[in-house]
């Protein structure tokens, strides 16, 4: 019985465990393609971008694309300056406000 219960606990801890990964890549994915989406607007190269401040193209890229191993909150932020943006928190789950809505029909 407590083996089975203890299989049962690994299992729950283990989707739990995939759904934090899961929706940490699609956060990443999502602010990439922000990112991107201003750089673009901006007419401003991945190499242009990484030489201003001082990163590789390949990093650029791989934020973009979601795909970057490890990014520091400090580079994010810099990336995102440096574009006119700015990051945000609100509680999790929580739906965005109408105003974010506003302003995200808005942007770039």
């Amino acid at each position: 019985m407590w083996q089975l219960l203890n299989a049962l606990l690994m299992i729950h801890f283990s989707i739990e465990n995939l759904i934090c990964i899961l929706y940490n890549a699609f956060m990443l994915f999502s602010i990439g393609q922000q990112i991107r989406q201003a750089r673009k607007f901006r007419k401003i190269t991945q190499a242009d971008l990484a030489q201003a401040l001082g990163m590789s193209r390949t990093t650029i890229g791989q934020i973009e694309n979601g795909t970057v191993q490890d990014v520091g909150v400090r580079k994010l932020i810099r990336i995102l300056e440096y574009l006119g943006l700015e990051l945000r928190t609100r509680p999790a789950g929580r739906p965005p406000t109408l105003e974010e809505l506003r302003e995200e029909e808005h942007s770039p």
